[in-house]
C-alpha cells in the first residue's frame, strides 16, 4: 500500500478480475456458494436485514473485494435489488474497480454501469463531505481487509464513521473474515506520536479483528455515538484463516494478489521503510524478501536456524520489474507458510530485518517513517542498536496485553472467545461532538451529545440532564460549553442516565510552526504544520483570495513571529501566501491566480492541509 509505480500489477489485477467476472456471468454462477463454509455479511444483509434500509437512500463504500460467494459485486446486488435505493458509490485507495496505483489520488466520477456518482475517499478527500452525503441516509461498507493496522481500508471506514457522526447518518458494516485469523494480537499498540492516515486509530500491527468488530470498538472507545449496525457473517470462527472459509479469493489490491501475500503482509511489511525489498515489482510481493547485496543462501540458513514457528525459508534471487529496486538483482528468501496458526507475523518481520541488517550493518538504511510504520517511536533506535528481537517485542507486551484484555476483547462478535471474555452485547452508545477537541486558553467550545439505545433508536437527550465532569484542571463545562481555563491535557466525561461518553481535550497555545507546499499533477498542496490537531479553523474564498483563519493561533517554529510571505513556485493556481497575527487569530491569505478555484481539506493530525485543484 506504499506509494510507488505499480501500473503493470494494476493491469494484471484488472485482467484477472475481468476474467473471473466474465466466468461468473457466463452461466450466472460460479459454484462457490455450495462449497463455502462462511456466508459473507452482504448475503446475510440481503437475506435478513433489508428492513435496515427500508425507505432510506443508500450509499455504498466498496471495491472489487465486495462480492458474494458467486463473485457478484455488492454494487450490482444492491443496484439491481428492488428493495434497495442505491444513490451513491464511494471508493477507497485503488478505487471501486481496483484500477488505481497504490497511493495514487483517485478521481470522483460517474459510474458508467449504474449512472451513480462515485466519490473518491482517497486523495484530497478522505472523509465523506456533507455534500457527498446529501442524497444518502445510510452508508454501507463492504471491503475485504487483511488484518494489518497500516492497510488503509479500515481507516476509510473510520473516516466514514466520523462523517456519519457529524452529519447524522447511519452506518452498516457488511462483515467479512479477517484472512489471517482472529486469535492472535501482535506488535506495539500504536502511539499517538505515530498517528497518520494509515494509523489514525490506536491499533497494534496485527489486531485480530474483523472490520465489523473494529467499527463496534471505535464507536464506543472514541465516543462517536454513531447509529451502527453490523451484518455479521454466518459460519466464521476466529480460528479460521481465509483458506478455511471456502470463499473465493479476490485480490485486495494490486500488490496483495494471493492469500499468501495477504497472510504474510502484516509481518513482511515491517521490511518496508528501509533500503531492503518486500518483493514489490515481482509476482510474489511480501513473500519474497531481500535486498541488494544480500546473500540468499546465508539468509535462508540464518532464518531457518532461528526456529520461527509456522514458516520456512528458501533462498531466492529476483529482479523487480518496477518500484524502488526496478532492474536490480535482489538476493533474499521466499517465505513459505507451513502452519499459519503458529506464525508470529511481527516477530517474523523483525527477524528478517535483523538478519539482513546483520549481513552488512554499514549498508543498512532506515527511513524516518519507520516509526509510523510499526507504530512505536522507540523501535527504530532499538533495531539500529542491534537489540535482540525478543527484547524489542518484550518492550511492548505489557501494554499490548492490557489493551487486548481490557479493550479489544469487549467488542468481539464471533467465537471462540478468549478466556474470560464474553460476546459483545449492544447496550447502546453515547457520543460527544466535536470528535477532535482542542482549545486555547480562554477559548469556549460548544459541545453536542447524541446517542442510541440498544435497539438502535435515537436517544431523546435533554441537555440539562447531562452530568459533565472534567479531569486535568483544564476547565469546566457550563450549559454545554467547554471553557478552557488551564493549559494541559484532560478529559471530558458526559453521563446521561446509564450511558457515558468521554472526549480527550488538549488545552494549549495553538502554534503554526511551518508552512510547506508541494505541486502534484492534479492539485497544489499547502500544509500548515501545527503543534496539535485543530478543527475550528475557517477557510473561505473572497475577491480572488483564499483566507485561512485559526482562532487563537500563534506564529512559532520556523516562521517569523511578525508574519511573512511564502512564495509558491511552479503552481498553476497560487502565487504566494501572506501570513500574520490578526485579531487574536492566525491568518493566512492565499494569492490565487484566478477566481473559483476548488479546494479540499483532507484531515491530518497536527496539521491543516489545503489542496487547491488544478
Amino acid at each position: 500500500m506504499k506509494r510507488s509505480k505499480f501500473t503493470l500489477m494494476a493491469a494484471v489485477f484488472l485482467l484477472i478480475l475481468a476474467a473471473s467476472t466474465a466466468a461468473v456471468h457466463a452461466d450466472g454462477k460460479s459454484g462457490n456458494k455450495g462449497n463455502a463454509k462462511v456466508t459473507p455479511g452482504v448475503e446475510v444483509f440481503l437475506d435478513n436485514h433489508l428492513d435496515w434500509v427500508e425507505d432510506k437512500r443508500v450509499g455504498l463504500i466498496t471495491n472489487p473485494t465486495g462480492v458474494d460467494r458467486n463473485l457478484v459485486s455488492t454494487s450490482d446486488l444492491l443496484y439491481e435489488h428492488p428493495d434497495v435505493q442505491l444513490t451513491a458509490l464511494f471508493g477507497p485507495e485503488h478505487g471501486i474497480r481496483g484500477d488505481q496505483e497504490a497511493g495514487e489520488y483517485v478521481e470522483s466520477y460517474i459510474d458508467e454501469k449504474t449512472g451513480l456518482p462515485v466519490y473518491s475517499l482517497y486523495g484530497p478527500t478522505w472523509k465523506p463531505t456533507e455534500e457527498m452525503l446529501e442524497d444518502v441516509d445510510v452508508l454501507l461498507f463492504d471491503i475485504q481487509d487483511i488484518g494489518s493496522n497500516v492497510y488503509t481500508y479500515i481507516y476509510t471506514l473510520g473516516f466514514a464513521m466520523e462523517a456519519a457522526a457529524e452529519f447524522d447518518k447511519e452506518i452498516i458494516v457488511l462483515d467479512r473474515p479477517n484472512p489471517i485469523g482472529g486469535t492472535r494480537v501482535e506488535g506495539p499498540l500504536r502511539s499517538e506520536e505515530t498517528v497518520s492516515f494509515m494509523g489514525r486509530f490506536l491499533l497494534p500491527v496485527r489486531h485480530g479483528m474483523t472490520v465489523g468488530e473494529l467499527a463496534t470498538m471505535w464507536n464506543h472507545e472514541y465516543s462517536m455515538g454513531v447509529d451502527l449496525k453490523v451484518a455479521k457473517m454466518k459460519g466464521w470462527k476466529r480460528t479460521m484463516h481465509y483458506e478455511d472459509t471456502g470463499l473465493p479469493w479476490v485480490m485486495t489490491s494490486p500488490n496483495i494478489p494471493t492469500q499468501e501475500s495477504a497472510y504474510l503482509y502484516a509481518g513482511t511489511e515491517l521490511v518496508e521503510d528501509t533500503n531492503l525489498s518486500t518483493g514489490l515489482g515481482t509476482t510474489k510481493p511480501f513473500e519474497l524478501v531481500g535486498g541488494p547485496g544480500i546473500d540468499g543462501e546465508d539468509l535462508a540458513e540464518e532464518m531457518n536456524s532461528r526456529g520461527l514457528d509456522g514458516v520456512s525459508f528458501r533462498s531466492a534471487y529476483y529482479t523487480p520489474m518496477f518500484g524502488r529496486h526496478e532492474g536490480q538483482l535482489i538476493g533474499g528468501v521466499q517465505v513459505h507458510i507451513d502452519n499459519p496458526s503458529d506464525i508470529d507475523l511481527v516477530a517474523l518481520g523483525l527477524h528478517l530485518v535483523d538478519a539482513m541488517r546483520d549481513q552488512d550493518p554499514e549498508a543498512f538504511e532506515m527511513t524516518s517513517s519507520y516509526a509510523n510504520l510499526i507504530g512505536d517511536p522507540d523501535v527504530p533506535s532499538m533495531i539500529l542498536d542491534d537489540q535482540p528481537v525478543e527484547q524489542i517485542i518484550a518492550s511492548w507486551e505489557d501494554e499490548l496485553n492490557t489493551w487486548t484484555e481490557e479493550v479489544r476483547n469487549q467488542y468481539l462478535l464471533y467465537n471462540p472467545y478468549p478466556s474470560g471474555s464474553q460476546p459483545y452485547k449492544n447496550n447502546g452508545v453515547l457520543g460527544i461532538l466535536p470528535l477532535d477537541l482542542s482549545a486555547s486558553l480562554g477559548e469556549s467550545v460548544e459541545l453536542a451529545v447524541k446517542g442510541y439505545d440498544e435497539e438502535g433508536d435515537s436517544l431523546e437527550i435533554d441537555p440539562a440532564q447531562i452530568d459533565w465532569s472534567v479531569s486535568g484542571d483544564i476547565g469546566q463545562v457550563v450549559d454545554g460549553v467547554f471553557q478552557a481555563e488551564g493549559e494541559g491535557k484532560g478529559e471530558l466525561l458526559a453521563s446521561y442516565g446509564e450511558y457515558t461518553a468521554s472526549r480527550k481535550v488538549d488545552v494549549s497555545t495553538t502554534l503554526v510552526e511551518n508552512i510547506r507546499y508541494g505541486i502534484h499533477a492534479d492539485y497544489s498542496r499547502i500544509v500548515f504544520d501545527l503543534n496539535k490537531t485543530v478543527t475550528n479553523y475557517q477557510l473561505e474564498e473572497k475577491d480572488g483570495q483564499l483566507r485561512l483563519e485559526i482562532p487563537y493561533g500563534e506564529i512559532g517554529g520556523e516562521l517569523g513571529e511578525s508574519g511573512g510571505t511564502l512564495q509558491i513556485n511552479n503552481s498553476p493556481v497560487i502565487s504566494s501566501i501572506d501570513y500574520q497575527r490578526e485579531d487574536n487569530a492566525f491568518v493566512a491569505a492565499f494569492d490565487l491566480k484566478e477566481e473559483g478555484i476548488t479546494f479540499e481539506t483532507p484531515a491530518f493530525s497536527s496539521r491543516i492541509v489545503v489542496d487547491l485543484m488544478h
